[in-house]
């Protein structure tokens, strides 16, 4: 009962964590990434899709992105998708593919990005946090239910405080990581 919940308590924090990482891949930085518009929703004959089904993502050098659509007719719906989104580029668009030039970070715009990082981080260790709290709820009413001994409950809860620092500790990492990339010239 108590491994049930342990484990119930792990693949929710994990979530949580892969989460953050998915959202920190969108976060823009000095150089390009695929990942910046991956995730970019594109209207395509009425209904939203992920960019990265409409088209193939590259970065041949480290400060552009070219997006060649698999579909030419979806170049204008691409090309409105970007300049709609808060990523603050201007796409070029030369028929066939679009290039995104990505202009360097101002110092000013650098500290916004570190704000932003901080602020998904800290919601991802308060979502773990809720994680912990169920799981603690869960386990407090086994105890009171008598389906586990008041030691199961104490091992219980040690190893459950044990398994929230140790994704506490690889959101930090994460966010630091981020805030970096993000601060590096």
């Amino acid at each position: 009962m108590v491994n049930e919940a342990l484990s119930e308590a792990t693949s929710r924090m994990k979530g949580a964590v892969r989460s953050l990482e998915d959202e920190l891949a969108t976060i823009r930085t000095g150089r390009a990434s695929p990942a910046l518009v991956e995730k970019l929703l594109v209207e395509y004959y009425g209904s939203p899709t992920p960019l990265m089904q409409l088209a193939t993502i590259s970065a041949p050098e480290p400060r552009l992105l070219t997006i060649r659509p698999f579909d030419q007719a979806s170049l204008k719906d691409i090309e409105r998708a970007i300049q709609a989104s808060e990523l603050g580029l201007t796409p070029n668009n030369d028929g066939k593919l679009i290039r995104l030039v990505i202009p360097p970070l101002t110092e000013e715009r650098r500290h916004d990005l570190v704000k932003i990082v901080r602020s998904r981080s800290e919601e991802a260790r308060v979502a773990v946090r809720n994680v912990r709290r169920d799981v603690h709820n869960d386990l407090r009413e086994f105890e009171r239910e008598k389906v586990i001994s008041e030691d199961d409950l104490k091992r219980g809860e040690q190893e459950l405080q044990k398994i929230t620092d140790d994704h506490i500790e690889h959101i930090t990492k994460a966010a630091e990581r981020k805030e970096n990339e993000v601060l590096e010239v």
